[in-house]
């Protein structure tokens, strides 16, 4: 099954990773600098969705994880029965004054993942692999749920969304060797076919977004 594939890749990766986050102390007492966001967005598989984000500009921080189930049962192996009620997830930290909410959701409908896909995504099937969007506040919720209005109303696709907008109750981090898994391991085969593509699309369609290397 797609689980064990995937599961058997991602032990046999070591255990890398310290998520860093520095924070410039403004100089005299000027103006506080803008306060980050975050969105908790869920579209099959993390590790493409968190190379998808982690590419952006504006986007400081994205952290690959859980979100739809308690924080007893985020573990990979649990989640990857199908039966915890999680979906595999990205928090992205984001940069207001930079990108926009509405922005992410032009990505994540337009090359994060298919919108038309129930419980599953390319290869990988079950309920962890279903679209849904997290919200944590009225506004994030009024964009989403108008974005999908907009989008259907202009038939951008032949087959119905299927995106949740449902609130966040908790977002819970994947295990280490999970985070940064695409861009640490870009030859992983999974990667290259599933999840690369994804990217090189990212670059093509929104090339104004691309975060400077």
């Amino acid at each position: 099954m797609q689980f064990s594939t995937r599961t058997m890749l991602a032990l046999i990766a070591a255990p890398i990773l310290a998520l860093s986050a520095a924070f410039a102390a403004p100089a005299a007492a000027a103006q506080p600098a803008a306060a980050t966001q975050t969105a908790v967005l869920a579209g099959g598989c993390f590790w493409g969705m968190e190379e998808v984000f982690e590419s952006l500009s504006g986007v400081t921080n994205v952290v690959a994880g859980f979100a739809g189930g308690s924080k007893e049962t985020a573990h990979y192996e649990e989640v990857s029965s199908g039966t915890t009620g999680q979906a595999e997830s990205v928090e992205i930290t984001y940069d207001p004054s930079r990108i926009s909410y509405r922005q992410l959701l032009d990505v994540y409908f337009t090359v994060a993942h298919d919108p038309t896909e129930l419980n599953r995504q390319g290869p990988d099937e079950g309920t962890q692999y279903r679209s849904a969007i997290f919200y944590d506040n009225a506004e994030q919720q009024r964009e989403a749920t108008d974005y999908i209005a907009k989008l259907t109303l202009a038939k951008k696709f032949a087959a119905p969304i299927v995106t949740q907008v449902v609130p966040l109750h908790g977002f819970y981090a994947a295990e280490a060797y999970h985070q940064h898994y695409a861009r640490l391991h870009p030859d992983d085969p999974y990667i290259v076919y599933n999840d690369a593509p994804k990217v090189e699309a990212l670059k093509k369609l929104f090339p104004n977004l691309i975060a400077k290397t």
